[in-house]
């Protein structure tokens, strides 16, 4: 009999992307705004959130991890987006204007940032027949004014930021803390994800029931993580799990 249902956040409950592209256009806006005709605004913009999710080349990588290391996650931020502004021509930028570029992205993307259309109604159905647990990956800056933006809380029963654990998904023991949260074993849950290298992996791992959410992605066989259950869209969770639920 399943007990409970674990969620992901990012791409499985919200639609994160479209927060992004959103505050992404908008920061590109205000740097075309703040700088000569010829600048590239959307491409810094584009490029600080593949920095902000950490998609580094090996130099990145070198530079940018001491100094998350030695002065935290805000002054990489910073720092991402001083370099990326030099390397558009931009020979000075003070720290106030880059921080206000910074705080403003934060503000536009929490306020795109809501959840799948019917997941609501879905969560208060699910939360009659399971102990909800929202499983989601990231840093806690990043996390909590997410969590706290569409009032997740008010939603399931339980939350777990990464960022505030010892190991973040696939980590063993995230999903054990879950577990631990809804007081069931690993049987009697499912987990729902999009990442098939944190989600679908992680709840191997612990012996859960998978549903991975598909979007546009590959499958990738080298991976060799094959999801118990596959849909293509969050719009489709709903009725697996009812159908799930009645076996």
């Amino acid at each position: 009999m399943l007990k409970a249902l674990f969620l992901d956040m990012d791409e499985t409950l919200c639609d994160t992307q479209a927060a992004n592209k959103q505050a992404t256009r908008l920061l590109g806006e205000k740097l075309d705004a703040l700088f000569h005709a010829a600048f590239d605004g959307q491409s810094v913009a584009r490029d600080y959130v593949r920095g902000m999710y950490r998609q580094w080349s090996d130099s990145q990588r070198a530079r940018y991890i001491p100094i998350i290391e030695q002065r935290g996650e805000g002054a990489y931020r910073k720092q991402l987006l001083c370099d990326l502004l030099t390397e558009q021509g931009v020979k000075a930028v003070s720290e106030d204007i880059a921080q206000d570029l910074i705080d403003s992205f934060d503000r536009d993307r929490l306020d795109a940032f809501h959840f799948y259309p019917g997941i609501v109604e879905f969560l208060a159905e699910a939360r009659k027949l399971f102990t909800l647990v929202v499983i989601t990956n990231g840093p806690e800056y990043s996390q909590v004014p997410k969590v706290q933006a569409v009032h997740l809380a008010r939603h399931v029963d339980h939350i777990i930021i990464g960022g505030q654990e010892p190991e973040q998904k696939p980590a063993r023991s995230i999903f054990e803390k879950a577990l631990r949260l809804a007081n069931c074993e690993a049987h009697e849950a499912i987990h729902v994800g999009d990442s098939l290298a944190a989600d679908i992996a992680g709840a191997h791992n612990s012996g859960i029931t998978s549903v991975w959410i598909q979007h546009q992605q590959p499958l990738d066989a080298e991976l060799g993580i094959n999801p118990h259950h596959t849909v293509l869209h969050p719009s489709e969770v709903p009725a697996l799990i009812r159908e799930l639920h009645s076996r």
